[in-house]
């Protein structure tokens, strides 16, 4: 599914180079739901980003379902990104003019589908991740777990094999939280869809079927884990 090799990136802050991953190789199968942790700087979400196609690596390779992706133009790894991978961020990441159901259509449009084939997809989603009753309202009319939700199934509706979230419970309470994992959990293991996930809690480690603790730009340590499957 995804294949990391030799991975490294370093950014330059004026004489200084800040080395924010040195080496990583990492392999992830499908259907997997695999955590990323580690303490802050360790490089995290900058191995997502790259996995994710949103920056370029300064050494390495990575290999999603077979495709060498560094090997893309810009346009093609667009088109990849579209329709090959999901992006959960922090900050919900939604348009604030449009409503729910809008903002989950919005890129099944770029991919070219009809609005009536997108507003379909959009509606089935929305009513997976509970929000059936919240289509027509704008993000701030909606709580953080609301929004996160959303962003949720805007990842989805392209129907992406690999999901990616950069700490998507950063910003919300421990119970908006709780909701969630609970979805991505659910997601996982229904629907089969393979999901990385960036967190700085411990307490996340029992959603995840492994964990990999990176530290100082470096895998430290691979863990099976054992999913509490209860919610």
């Amino acid at each position: 599914m995804i294949r990391v090799e030799g991975l490294s990136k370093t950014y330059q802050m004026g004489a200084v180079a800040v080395h924010a991953l040195n080496g990583v190789t990492l392999e992830i199968r499908q259907g997997e739901f695999v955590g990323l942790l580690g303490p802050s700087g360790s490089g995290k979400s900058t191995l997502l980003h790259l996995i994710g196609l949103l920056d370029e690596p300064s050494g390495g390779s990575i290999s999603i379902q077979g495709t060498d992706v560094l090997a893309l133009s810009d346009d093609e790894r667009t088109l990849f990104r579209l329709t090959r991978i999901g992006y959960i961020f922090q900050d919900y990441a939604l348009v604030p003019d449009l409503t729910a159901l809008e903002n989950v259509v919005l890129p099944t449009l770029a991919l070219g589908l009809s609005e009536r084939e997108g507003t379909i997809r959009a509606t089935d989603l929305l009513r997976r991740v509970g929000l059936e009753e919240r289509t027509d309202h704008l993000p701030a009319e909606l709580s953080g777990g609301e929004q996160q939700r959303i962003a949720i199934a805007r990842a989805l509706v392209n129907s992406p094999a690999l999901l990616l979230a950069d700490e998507p419970c950063a910003n919300l309470d421990s119970r908006a939280s709780t909701m969630v994992l609970d979805l991505f959990a659910s997601i996982n293991r229904e629907l089969g869809q393979t999901v990385l996930m960036v967190s700085h809690e411990e307490a996340h480690r029992r959603y995840f079927g492994r964990v990999v603790r990176l530290h100082d730009g470096r895998v430290a340590e691979e863990s099976e884990e054992m999913p509490d499957t209860a919610g």
